[in-house]
């Protein structure tokens, strides 16, 4: 047997292993030259939709009306950080508020649901001033990030990048040219694809995020080859040839 031959060959599959495992870029925006401003930067306005959660409060120049925004529990699934009047948007995209009854805000942004009650509230209560918050704003993050969850907040201006923040960031698995959002508006599922690795998808309409959005985080080839049975039996392989190589050595030597 010859040692020098055998010696080779263990080094050229430890290379060969070493190949496998597919070079990747891990930095986000990699193409992003100093000072680069991204243009028509899209941060969508998020339309209040049925089963919303909103918290409703309510000031004015009347103590009574204003505690009629202000006795309201907590709505099972909210962020309970609201302080106001909270309730659910019905199927038929109603509310129900005090000295107004029925309104209808699904389909409105917040600014036009506060306007459209402000409106309604002048007819009854003088000088009334309203904040308007969806208190059940809810995204999942799942795959290779850190801490997949879902997170429910009250802020529903929220892009992407902080989602991954949310969720730990990614692992060193994750990739990042090819993360899918999964979106589901007007009983309709929408998907897309953004490369990470690429500033451009900061224009992407599904970079900021809407209500119920799923993103998830695609595995890289190296993680399935380092979970499959296969890739177990390489180092007891390795392990074997190289222990043969050292035996033959020794016996050689003799």
């Amino acid at each position: 047997m010859n040692i020098k031959i055998l010696t080779r060959s263990c080094i050229l599959l430890i290379l060969v292993m070493s190949a496998c495992a597919p070079r990747r870029d891990l930095v986000y925006f990699s193409n992003m030259a100093n000072a680069t401003k991204v243009t028509n930067l899209q941060n969508q306005e998020v339309h209040i939709r049925e089963n919303d959660i909103v918290d409703i409060t309510m000031n004015s120049s009347s103590p009574e009306s204003n505690s009629l925004f202000s006795n309201n529990k907590p709505i099972s699934g909210s962020s309970s950080k609201g302080n106001g009047y909270q309730v659910r948007v019905n199927k038929d995209g109603n509310i129900y508020l005090p000295l107004i009854g029925d309104f209808k805000i699904e389909g409105m942004t917040i600014d036009e649901a506060e306007a459209g009650v402000t409106a309604a509230l002048r007819k009854n209560v003088k000088n009334p001033e309203v904040d308007i918050q969806i208190v059940n704003f809810k995204i999942t993050v799942i795959g290779e990030v850190n801490k997949p969850s879902t997170f429910v907040m009250d802020d529903t201006n929220v892009n992407l990048l902080e989602a991954l923040g949310m969720a730990g960031d990614m692992t060193v698995y994750g990739k990042r040219e090819n993360v899918l959002i999964i979106r589901n508006e007007d009983g309709q599922k929408t998907m897309a694809r953004l490369n990470l690795n690429n500033q451009e998808s900061m224009n992407s309409p599904y970079f900021y995020l809407k209500q119920n959005d799923i993103v998830y985080v695609e595995p890289d080839r190296a993680k399935a080859v380092e979970y499959s049975s296969n890739t177990r039996v390489i180092p007891i392989v390795v392990a074997s040839i190289s222990a043969i190589a050292v035996l033959a050595a020794v016996l050689l030597r003799r």
